[in-house]
């Protein structure tokens, strides 16, 4: 692979190495991506955690990585650990776990498209809070994870409605963070 002829490390051997430090800190590494034809070549590691990721947090976890990284051999690279940003399609149940309280646009099996916002996910199911008509009601339907075809955060830039974060399982304070 180019990676080896580079003298980078693997994607195998990032997710190796670092893969403990992660989870020691709360984080799990979704994805490594190496680049090697960029100039510098560049390590990419996309890491998440159930409280989210912080810019002190990714300070640490890429303080770590270059230790680690830096101990495995001497090639040069440029190295960034970032989140999976909000367009990654929600997949697992830690996935929609993690985007509790956010605004997401689904597709069920049967076709049927649904914008709400994602309550408590547990036991393969998840909450999605709903808007019920014109007046500013909600109701809160569950959903298996299996009839769940496609899963993505939306974008906000508005404030959500109290009522329906409390629905969702959550304080204003919560969704801001």
């Amino acid at each position: 692979m180019a990676e080896r002829s580079t003298g980078l490390p693997s994607q195998r051997q990032v997710i190796e190495l670092l893969d403990g430090e992660f989870a020691r800190a709360g984080f799990d590494i979704e994805d490594v991506q190496i680049d090697a034809s960029a100039r510098p070549p560049r390590i990419t590691v996309v890491t998440d955690g159930d409280d989210g990721l912080d810019l002190d947090s990714i300070a640490r976890l890429s303080r770590a990585a270059s230790e680690l990284l830096d101990d495995l051999d001497s090639a040069e690279y440029v190295l960034e650990v970032t989140s999976p940003g909000v367009d990654r399609p929600l997949t697992t149940e830690k996935h929609f776990r993690r985007a509790r309280g956010r605004k997401v646009e689904m597709t069920l099996s049967d076709g049927t498209t649904l914008t709400g916002r994602l309550g408590q996910t547990r036991g393969g199911t998840v909450a999605l809070v709903l808007r019920d008509g014109a007046r500013g009601k909600f109701t809160v339907r569950g959903l298996d994870l299996d009839e769940i075809v496609k899963a993505v955060v939306q974008v906000e830039f508005s404030p959500p409605n109290p009522h329906e974060l409390e629905l969702a399982g959550q304080s204003g304070k919560e969704a801001e963070a």
